[in-house]
Protein backbone atom coordinates (compact mmCIF):
# COMPACT_ATOMS: atom_id res chain seq x y z
CA UNK A 1 0.00 0.00 0.00
CA UNK A 2 3.03 2.33 1.19
CA UNK A 3 4.55 1.79 -2.48
CA UNK A 4 0.93 2.59 -4.74
CA UNK A 5 0.71 5.54 -2.83
CA UNK A 6 4.54 6.84 -3.55
CA UNK A 7 4.04 5.94 -6.91
CA UNK A 8 0.55 7.63 -7.18
CA UNK A 9 2.14 10.67 -5.68
CA UNK A 10 5.36 10.48 -8.16
CA UNK A 11 3.00 9.95 -10.83
CA UNK A 12 1.18 13.51 -9.97
CA UNK A 13 4.35 15.14 -9.18
CA UNK A 14 5.19 14.16 -13.16
CA UNK A 15 2.06 15.32 -14.11
CA UNK A 16 1.86 18.65 -12.80
CA UNK A 17 5.61 19.28 -13.84
CA UNK A 18 4.87 18.20 -17.41
CA UNK A 19 1.87 20.70 -17.52
CA UNK A 20 3.91 23.35 -16.40
CA UNK A 21 5.64 22.93 -19.40
CA UNK A 22 3.07 24.03 -21.53
CA UNK A 23 2.97 27.83 -22.01
CA UNK A 24 -0.43 28.61 -21.31
CA UNK A 25 0.31 26.56 -17.77
CA UNK A 26 3.45 28.20 -17.03
CA UNK A 27 2.27 32.02 -17.51
CA UNK A 28 -0.67 31.00 -14.96
CA UNK A 29 2.07 29.14 -12.43
CA UNK A 30 4.41 32.33 -12.47
CA UNK A 31 1.33 34.46 -12.36
CA UNK A 32 0.19 32.97 -9.25
CA UNK A 33 3.41 32.88 -7.57
CA UNK A 34 3.74 36.56 -8.39
CA UNK A 35 0.95 36.93 -6.50
CA UNK A 36 2.18 35.60 -3.67
CA UNK A 37 5.39 37.42 -4.24
CA UNK A 38 3.52 40.31 -3.45
CA UNK A 39 2.00 39.21 -0.29
CA UNK A 40 4.77 37.99 1.26
CA UNK A 41 6.44 41.56 0.16
CA UNK A 42 3.40 44.01 1.42
CA UNK A 43 3.68 41.77 4.85
CA UNK A 44 7.24 42.13 5.52
CA UNK A 45 6.96 46.20 4.18
CA UNK A 46 4.50 46.37 6.71
CA UNK A 47 6.97 44.86 9.66
CA UNK A 48 9.60 47.32 8.45
CA UNK A 49 7.41 50.08 8.43
CA UNK A 50 6.48 49.37 11.93
CA UNK A 51 8.50 47.20 14.04
CA UNK A 52 11.86 46.90 12.64
CA UNK A 53 15.03 48.79 12.98
CA UNK A 54 14.50 52.73 11.60
CA UNK A 55 18.15 52.00 9.21
CA UNK A 56 17.86 48.77 8.83
CA UNK A 57 14.15 49.44 7.14
CA UNK A 58 16.01 52.17 5.33
CA UNK A 59 18.24 49.26 4.06
CA UNK A 60 15.28 47.26 2.90
CA UNK A 61 13.31 49.67 1.34
CA UNK A 62 16.17 51.11 -0.67
CA UNK A 63 17.05 47.91 -1.97
CA UNK A 64 14.08 47.04 -2.85
CA UNK A 65 12.67 49.99 -4.69
CA UNK A 66 15.85 49.84 -6.91
CA UNK A 67 15.33 46.16 -7.62
CA UNK A 68 11.34 47.49 -8.91
CA UNK A 69 11.39 51.45 -8.97
CA UNK A 70 7.67 51.52 -10.79
CA UNK A 71 6.60 50.32 -7.29
CA UNK A 72 4.80 53.49 -5.52
CA UNK A 73 4.14 51.24 -2.16
CA UNK A 74 7.96 50.43 -2.09
CA UNK A 75 8.79 54.55 -2.95
CA UNK A 76 6.81 55.33 -0.11
CA UNK A 77 8.29 52.52 2.31
CA UNK A 78 12.25 54.60 1.74
CA UNK A 79 10.43 57.65 2.39
CA UNK A 80 8.64 57.32 5.27
CA UNK A 81 11.91 54.65 7.00
CA UNK A 82 14.50 57.79 6.51
CA UNK A 83 11.80 59.99 8.14
CA UNK A 84 11.68 57.61 10.62
CA UNK A 85 15.67 57.14 11.02
CA UNK A 86 15.70 60.93 11.18
CA UNK A 87 17.26 61.63 8.00
CA UNK A 88 14.52 64.24 6.29
CA UNK A 89 16.71 65.73 3.61
CA UNK A 90 17.17 62.47 1.97
CA UNK A 91 13.11 61.36 2.63
CA UNK A 92 12.51 65.02 0.83
CA UNK A 93 14.56 62.88 -2.68
CA UNK A 94 12.94 59.83 -1.60
CA UNK A 95 9.28 61.59 -1.69
CA UNK A 96 9.54 63.54 -4.70
CA UNK A 97 10.63 60.26 -6.28
CA UNK A 98 7.49 58.93 -5.26
CA UNK A 99 5.14 61.94 -6.65
CA UNK A 100 6.81 61.28 -10.04
CA UNK A 101 5.09 57.86 -10.11
CA UNK A 102 1.94 57.39 -12.07
CA UNK A 103 -0.25 55.95 -9.20
CA UNK A 104 0.75 58.63 -6.41
CA UNK A 105 -1.88 60.42 -4.49
CA UNK A 106 -2.19 63.28 -2.16
CA UNK A 107 -1.62 61.65 0.47
CA UNK A 108 2.21 61.42 -0.83
CA UNK A 109 1.97 65.31 -1.09
CA UNK A 110 1.18 65.35 3.02
CA UNK A 111 4.39 63.11 3.33
CA UNK A 112 6.87 65.27 1.47
CA UNK A 113 5.13 68.51 3.21
CA UNK A 114 6.46 66.59 6.64
CA UNK A 115 9.47 65.72 5.55
CA UNK A 116 10.17 69.23 3.99
CA UNK A 117 9.19 70.90 7.62
CA UNK A 118 11.37 68.32 9.37
CA UNK A 119 14.27 69.57 7.11
CA UNK A 120 13.40 73.12 8.27
CA UNK A 121 12.25 73.84 4.42
CA UNK A 122 9.35 76.03 5.41
CA UNK A 123 8.78 77.79 2.26
CA UNK A 124 8.30 74.60 0.14
CA UNK A 125 6.26 72.79 2.81
CA UNK A 126 4.03 75.28 2.44
CA UNK A 127 3.99 75.54 -1.69
CA UNK A 128 3.25 71.50 -1.67
CA UNK A 129 0.44 71.79 1.08
CA UNK A 130 -0.86 74.66 -1.15
CA UNK A 131 -1.09 72.13 -4.34
CA UNK A 132 -3.32 69.76 -2.28
CA UNK A 133 -6.99 69.87 -3.43
CA UNK A 134 -9.25 71.25 -0.99
CA UNK A 135 -11.04 67.98 -0.99
CA UNK A 136 -8.19 66.20 0.94
CA UNK A 137 -8.98 66.31 4.19
CA UNK A 138 -7.21 64.38 6.66
CA UNK A 139 -5.77 64.71 10.16
CA UNK A 140 -2.02 65.00 8.54
CA UNK A 141 -2.99 67.50 5.95
CA UNK A 142 -4.10 69.83 8.93
CA UNK A 143 -1.84 68.96 11.37
CA UNK A 144 0.90 70.25 9.22
CA UNK A 145 -1.03 73.43 7.72
CA UNK A 146 -1.13 74.48 11.31
CA UNK A 147 2.20 74.09 11.68
CA UNK A 148 3.30 76.22 8.84
CA UNK A 149 0.65 78.64 9.75
CA UNK A 150 2.49 78.79 13.00
CA UNK A 151 5.83 79.13 11.27
CA UNK A 152 4.32 82.22 9.48
CA UNK A 153 2.69 83.73 12.75
CA UNK A 154 -0.54 83.91 11.55
CA UNK A 155 -2.28 82.65 14.64
CA UNK A 156 -6.30 83.00 13.36
CA UNK A 157 -5.06 80.43 10.88
CA UNK A 158 -3.19 77.98 12.80
CA UNK A 159 -5.89 78.06 15.85
CA UNK A 160 -8.66 76.92 12.86
CA UNK A 161 -6.35 74.31 11.64
CA UNK A 162 -5.53 73.17 14.81
CA UNK A 163 -9.28 72.84 15.52
CA UNK A 164 -9.95 70.61 12.37
CA UNK A 165 -7.20 68.72 13.12
CA UNK A 166 -8.10 68.06 16.38
CA UNK A 167 -11.64 66.53 15.18
CA UNK A 168 -10.42 64.44 12.83
CA UNK A 169 -8.44 62.18 14.93
CA UNK A 170 -9.23 59.85 17.80
CA UNK A 171 -5.61 60.55 19.30
CA UNK A 172 -5.61 64.42 19.72
CA UNK A 173 -2.87 64.66 22.44
CA UNK A 174 -0.10 65.11 19.93
CA UNK A 175 -1.33 68.10 18.00
CA UNK A 176 -2.85 69.49 21.30
CA UNK A 177 0.22 69.39 22.46
CA UNK A 178 1.57 71.30 19.46
CA UNK A 179 -1.52 73.86 20.05
CA UNK A 180 -1.08 74.44 23.52
CA UNK A 181 2.66 75.39 22.71
CA UNK A 182 1.76 77.87 19.96
CA UNK A 183 -0.21 79.39 22.05
CA UNK A 184 2.67 79.60 25.03
CA UNK A 185 4.67 81.75 22.31
CA UNK A 186 2.10 84.08 21.79
CA UNK A 187 1.96 84.87 25.52
CA UNK A 188 -1.31 83.19 25.86
CA UNK A 189 -0.58 81.21 28.95
CA UNK A 190 -4.09 80.31 30.28
CA UNK A 191 -5.02 79.13 26.74
CA UNK A 192 -1.84 77.13 26.55
CA UNK A 193 -2.48 75.76 30.07
CA UNK A 194 -5.82 74.33 29.24
CA UNK A 195 -4.99 72.94 26.20
CA UNK A 196 -1.88 71.35 27.95
CA UNK A 197 -4.25 69.85 30.44
CA UNK A 198 -6.33 68.44 27.65
CA UNK A 199 -3.34 66.72 26.14
CA UNK A 200 -3.02 64.71 29.32
CA UNK A 201 -6.08 63.62 29.70
CA UNK A 202 -5.98 61.73 26.16
CA UNK A 203 -2.35 60.88 26.67
CA UNK A 204 -1.06 60.68 30.94
CA UNK A 205 2.30 59.36 29.36
CA UNK A 206 2.93 62.66 27.58
CA UNK A 207 5.67 64.24 29.59
CA UNK A 208 6.47 67.13 27.22
CA UNK A 209 2.57 68.10 27.55
CA UNK A 210 3.42 67.63 31.40
CA UNK A 211 6.65 69.96 31.40
CA UNK A 212 5.01 72.51 28.71
CA UNK A 213 1.72 72.74 31.44
CA UNK A 214 4.01 73.70 33.82
CA UNK A 215 6.07 75.99 31.88
CA UNK A 216 2.26 77.56 31.18
CA UNK A 217 1.69 77.71 34.88
CA UNK A 218 4.99 79.48 36.23
CA UNK A 219 4.89 81.73 33.12
CA UNK A 220 1.35 82.98 35.45
CA UNK A 221 3.26 82.61 38.62
CA UNK A 222 1.36 79.54 39.54
CA UNK A 223 3.53 77.64 41.06
CA UNK A 224 2.35 74.42 42.55
CA UNK A 225 2.57 71.08 40.32
CA UNK A 226 -0.70 70.42 38.58
CA UNK A 227 -3.05 68.01 39.37
CA UNK A 228 -2.12 65.31 36.43
CA UNK A 229 -0.65 61.57 36.93
CA UNK A 230 3.06 61.63 37.32
CA UNK A 231 5.74 59.11 38.41
CA UNK A 232 8.03 60.20 41.41
CA UNK A 233 10.93 61.07 38.38
CA UNK A 234 8.47 63.02 36.65
CA UNK A 235 7.40 65.18 39.58
CA UNK A 236 11.14 65.69 40.25
CA UNK A 237 11.62 67.03 36.68
CA UNK A 238 8.72 68.89 36.63
CA UNK A 239 9.83 70.37 40.40
CA UNK A 240 12.81 71.19 38.11
CA UNK A 241 11.37 73.11 35.35
CA UNK A 242 9.03 75.36 37.99
CA UNK A 243 12.13 75.87 39.17
CA UNK A 244 13.95 77.11 36.66
CA UNK A 245 10.68 79.18 35.87
CA UNK A 246 10.28 81.04 39.45
CA UNK A 247 13.93 82.02 39.24
CA UNK A 248 14.11 83.39 35.81
CA UNK A 249 11.03 85.88 36.76
CA UNK A 250 12.74 87.09 39.19
CA UNK A 251 11.42 84.64 42.30
CA UNK A 252 14.57 82.99 43.53
CA UNK A 253 13.52 82.60 46.77
CA UNK A 254 10.43 80.01 45.54
CA UNK A 255 12.68 78.73 42.84
CA UNK A 256 15.38 77.78 45.53
CA UNK A 257 13.33 75.84 47.32
CA UNK A 258 11.69 73.85 44.36
CA UNK A 259 14.98 72.85 43.36
CA UNK A 260 15.25 71.41 47.10
CA UNK A 261 12.13 70.36 46.94
CA UNK A 262 12.99 67.86 43.18
CA UNK A 263 16.04 66.68 45.15
CA UNK A 264 14.16 65.57 47.78
CA UNK A 265 11.93 63.80 45.47
CA UNK A 266 13.84 62.47 42.67
CA UNK A 267 14.67 58.16 43.61
CA UNK A 268 18.22 58.68 42.97
CA UNK A 269 20.19 61.65 42.39
CA UNK A 270 19.57 64.23 40.42
CA UNK A 271 22.14 65.68 38.81
CA UNK A 272 20.35 68.41 36.61
CA UNK A 273 18.45 69.84 39.86
CA UNK A 274 21.97 69.58 42.10
CA UNK A 275 24.12 71.76 39.08
CA UNK A 276 20.96 74.37 39.48
CA UNK A 277 21.26 74.93 42.78
CA UNK A 278 25.05 74.95 43.09
CA UNK A 279 24.47 77.61 40.20
CA UNK A 280 21.92 79.51 42.28
CA UNK A 281 24.12 79.69 45.62
CA UNK A 282 27.41 80.72 43.88
CA UNK A 283 24.63 83.53 42.07
CA UNK A 284 25.33 82.78 38.75
CA UNK A 285 22.50 82.19 36.08
CA UNK A 286 20.31 79.22 35.82
CA UNK A 287 19.39 78.27 32.90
Amino acid sequence: MQTTRMAILCLAGTVLLAACDTPGMRSDVERQLADVNVIDETNLSSVMLTAANPNEAVDYFRRASEARPERLDLARGLAMSLVRAGKPTEAVAAWNRAMALPDSTPDDQVGLADALIRANDWTRAKEVLDGIPPTHETFDRYRLEAMVADSREQWDRADSFYEIAVGLTTRPAGVMNNWGFSKLTRGDFAGAERLFTEAITYDSSLFTAKNNLVLARGAQRRYQLPVVPMTQIERAELLHTMALSAIKQGDVSIGKGLLEEALETHPQHFEAAARSLQALDRGAIVR
